[in-house]
């Protein structure tokens, strides 16, 4: 049998790298999902503060497998 799958988009936040911010998104998401399959960057951006960069952010698309009440 086959799978179902779900996408949802997440933002990740990072002082030190965008790695980090896709490491952080992934690591909360995964705290209330589960079965996370497949991360997409689709997006990489900074934040400014003071003419320097304040923060790395990445947009990510996420799947996970779509689970029964049965299951």
């Amino acid at each position: 049998m086959g799978g179902v799958y779900k996408v949802i988009e997440l933002v990740g936040c990072s002082d030190t790298s965008w790695e980090d911010a896709a490491r952080c998104a992934l690591e909360t998401a995964s705290k209330s999902l589960r079965d996370l399959r497949v991360a997409e960057v689709v997006m990489q951006d900074v934040t400014i503060k003071d003419n320097k960069v304040d923060q790395y952010r990445v947009k990510m698309k996420v799947s996970f497998k779509y689970h029964c009440e049965e299951d």
